[in-house]
């Protein structure tokens, strides 16, 4: 077993209503441990806690009570050794592709030839090669996230968090995008969170999958994915740790079904 990377610990927040001023819960003495080089998927129903248990981890808001370790040290604030991956992108409309990939770079006062060496590397393990003097307006969606996943990475970050990467993305890029980010998980060997509400991408990513009460946010069950990669999603196995997330996830959203006619 791996060392454990990060350690979450009864982490609670509270934000304040805006209609009544009193505080709203979101996440509920959340705990949970992820191992060095464990690819973790967190999955929940929209607007269950989900990003704001990511933020607390990336040190991107604190938490109310509880704490978050990194290399058994407390996360107080952001840091290069936790990257970021958004749902929108997040580039900057001014910067070129590899202008938005060096922007960490330039922040630590990296000269220009080890900044470009750096971003070659990082555009070509993405497979944005050929784009670097292109504009964000110029590439299609995936690109984009490609471009936004390479400057997380060259930062060379500890831990790489997600939240639900491709959410914005058509079903066929979304498919190519998973197989993508395994290769580069494979190749880097980084421990990576990702946050998604979709069960078929958390049971394919992911060595273990866990799953988020409604709000606010605690965690309901753990399931570890013991299937070999690459993954057959239409493995009969696959089909039923599928299924068993699902009705986990349906149990809490509690949706009713329609009366019959």
């Amino acid at each position: 077993m791996n060392k454990i990377k990060v350690e979450v610990n009864n982490i609670s927040k509270s934000f304040v209503n805006s209609d009544d001023g009193k505080p709203l819960p979101v996440i509920e003495d959340v705990s949970f441990d992820v191992y060095e080089g464990e690819f973790l998927s967190i999955v929940g129903s929209s607007g269950c806690g989900k990003t704001t248990i990511l933020r607390v981890i990336a040190g991107l808001q604190q938490a109310d009570s509880g704490e978050v370790l990194l290399d058994g040290k407390k996360v107080e604030s952001t840091s290069s050794k936790k990257g970021m991956v958004f749902q929108e992108f997040a580039l900057f409309p001014w910067r070129t592709v590899q202008k938005n990939v060096e922007f960490g770079l330039e922040y630590k006062g990296l000269p220009p030839e080890e900044r470009k060496k750096l971003s070659n590397k990082f555009i070509s393990m993405v497979g944005l090669s050929g784009y670097e003097n292109s504009y964000p307006h110029q590439l299609s969606g995936g690109m984009k996230q490609r471009v936004a996943i390479a400057r997380a990475l060259v930062n060379d970050p500890d831990v790489l968090l997600m939240d639900e990467p491709f959410g914005a993305l058509d079903a066929q890029t979304r498919n190519i995008l998973q197989d993508e980010l395994l290769r580069i998980w494979t190749e880097t060997k980084k421990t990576i969170i990702f946050i998604t509400h979709n069960v078929d991408e958390a049971v394919y990513l992911g060595d273990r999958v866990l799953v988020l009460t409604k709000r606010p946010a605690k965690i309901k069950k753990e399931f570890k994915i013991a299937l070999p990669r690459k993954r057959n999603r239409t493995n009969t196995e696959f089909v039923m740790l599928r299924k068993d997330i699902l009705e986990e996830l349906m149990a809490e959203i509690n949706i009713q079904s329609p009366p019959s006619t």
